[in-house]
């Protein structure tokens, strides 16, 4: 078979694979590569730095700076696409006829130029993220950024049509799989890469509850202290949260709950630690977008998952753990978790899930074939 090469345009720099959207990418790159697909990625830069790693897994490696002056937001176009344009990498795009993967709309500004018809072209679609921009200002205190995220949902939503341009869009989660083929013609769910290889769950029980996110997002904010006011409130239960740039609001919380320890400025490994040895990964969400990165790893390694309907919702995964919208039936089962092993029975079911439908190098394999 001839080489597969594939340009893959990414909205940040996806090493190290420390947040939700670069973990998908990194993961789906490294997967590509080990299937044998020669990637030539593009990365927009701005502030993660330069990558050894990616070199090593890649033909090549682009870098690109972002617009982000302030300016940008008065023009039509959504800012998180606008800020992302660049001649160079058109350029770089047209010196050959490989097929290009856009990773999100974010990475989209060049879809639809007239000098890329005739070419084979992907989009992975991370969130409708329309839905996912009016869910951030909903969570959202500050009034600017507020406004700033309703403008962009309106802007997200009237450039979206662009994608009628791709040959092919990849949904992350069944629920946007059924959103894009109600407006777009050949729609894929290909299920989130990610960190791990097989189920790996260890045994005997955890001292402690677990919840971690990036803090300085409002919706991962606030989840953690719906956590410590309404389910951990008085509970016999230990709980950390790991995650950086926590609100004062959220501090001030903590500082008044003895079972509760906040981790600031915690890395992977420590985090993927504290996932495996907890007794409970406790996650609830109030944003029902996309899938959540951070479930499949609990999901994979930790012992036992609570979360809430929209966590789960329209991932099929809701069968694999114990869910609850209401405080006092997250707390219940929390403390009915603390003293129960995972079972053989329901680390087996997750096996059969996860397996199957999260396989790295299966999905790979299937991106491979819609390239030719």
């Amino acid at each position: 078979m001839a080489e597969q090469h594939l340009h893959i345009i990414s909205f940040d720099v996806p090493a190290p694979p420390d947040y939700g959207g670069v973990i998908d990418v990194y993961f789906k790159v490294k997967a590509l590569a080990e299937v044998g697909a020669k990637v030539h990625l593009h990365c927009f830069e701005y502030g993660r730095g330069r990558s050894k790693d990616l070199e090593r897994m890649c033909a090549s490696v682009h870098y690109y700076p972002r617009h982000l002056g302030k300016h940008q937001l008065f023009n039509s176009l959504p800012y998180v696409v606008v800020s992302r344009r660049s001649e160079v990498l058109m350029d770089r795009l047209l010196k050959d006829d490989h097929p290009i993967l856009f990773e999100g709309l974010h990475s989209c500004y060049a879809l639809g130029d007239p000098r890329m018809h005739g070419r084979k072209r992907l989009v992975r679609a991370h969130n409708v993220e329309h839905d996912y921009y009016t869910a951030l200002a909903k969570a959202e205190g500050n009034a600017f950024r507020r406004t700033y995220f309703l403008n962009e949902a309106r802007k997200l939503l009237r450039f979206e049509p662009v994608l009628s341009e791709a040959d092919h869009i990849l949904a992350i989660s069944p629920k946007d799989e059924a959103y894009f083929a109600g407006h777009f013609k050949h729609v894929s769910h290909i299920p989130a890469f990610h960190a791990c290889d097989k189920v790996d769950v260890l045994d005997g029980l955890g001292e402690f509850a677990f919840y971690h996110g990036a803090l300085g997002v409002a919706e991962n904010d606030q989840a953690a202290l719906f956590l410590v006011q309404k389910v951990f409130h008085g509970v016999p239960v230990r709980l950390v949260i790991a995650g950086s740039n926590a609100s004062l609001e959220l501090k001030r919380a903590v500082a008044k709950a003895p079972n509760v320890e906040l981790r600031e400025g915690v890395d992977t490994a420590e985090i993927h630690r504290l996932v495996r040895t907890a007794q409970v990964n406790v996650l609830p969400t109030f944003q029902a977008t996309g899938i959540k990165l951070k479930l499949l790893l609990c999901l994979y390694t930790g012992r036992h998952v609570v979360c809430n309907t929209p966590m789960v919702e329209g991932t099929g995964l809701a069968g694999l753990c114990h869910v609850h919208d209401s405080a006092e039936a997250m707390r219940t089962s929390i403390l009915a978790c603390m003293g129960a092993p995972a079972s053989g029975q329901a680390i087996e079911k997750r096996v059969e899930v996860l397996e199957e439908r999260f396989s790295n190098k299966r999905n790979a394999e299937r991106i491979v074939r819609l390239l030719s």
